[in-house]
């Protein structure tokens, strides 16, 4: 963990829960093993996959549009953060260098992420959130067989209810 209460996340992937047939992005933990899944929409899903696929488009999709205004307006996307879990659901911020000061913008994490992807700005998780939520392997998971990322995964959802993302546990 990071002594400010922030630690540096990616993007690992994004699968599909089986179960509700919900995108999952999952973050993992620079340097570690632990992996931070976030139900997110089929749109930003899409949004996220189609970069990481280094597809491009004539026209500028809605996620590309915000970097590009941001851009033009002399800002930059400095960072995204998973800020918090409230009552099952994931926080983000996003934080701007306009004019040589920083504006924190509050966001869905699927936005946030479709926009960080876009712009290469950097990602981050509140420990707090880490904490509740990740999911944490012995061994990397390309390391892990299949089936074993799958059914740890799988335990992790069976195991979890909407109490356990309750804030201040």
């Amino acid at each position: 963990m990071s002594a400010n209460g922030f630690t540096r996340m990616s993007i690992y992937g994004i699968n599909l829960d089986l179960f509700s047939s919900s995108p999952i992005v999952i973050l993992k933990v620079e340097e570690e093993n632990r992996y931070l899944p976030i139900w997110i929409g089929q749109p930003e899903a899409r949004s996220i996959l189609m970069k990481l696929q280094s597809q491009e488009f004539s026209r500028p999709l809605t996620h590309d549009l915000a970097v590009t205004l941001v851009s033009e307006l002399g800002g930059t996307l400095e960072s995204v953060t998973v800020t918090q879990l409230k009552d099952s659901t994931f926080f983000a911020n996003i934080r701007l260098e306009i004019g040589g000061r920083f504006v924190d913008v509050d966001s869905r994490p699927s936005d946030a992420m479709a926009l960080a992807v876009r712009s290469g700005a950097e990602i981050f998780a509140a420990d707090e959130v880490i904490e509740e939520a990740a999911v944490e392997f012995e061994e990397a998971m390309e390391e892990t067989p299949e089936d074993e990322v799958v059914d740890k995964f799988k335990d992790w959802m069976d195991r979890i209810t909407p109490d356990d993302f309750q804030q201040g546990r």
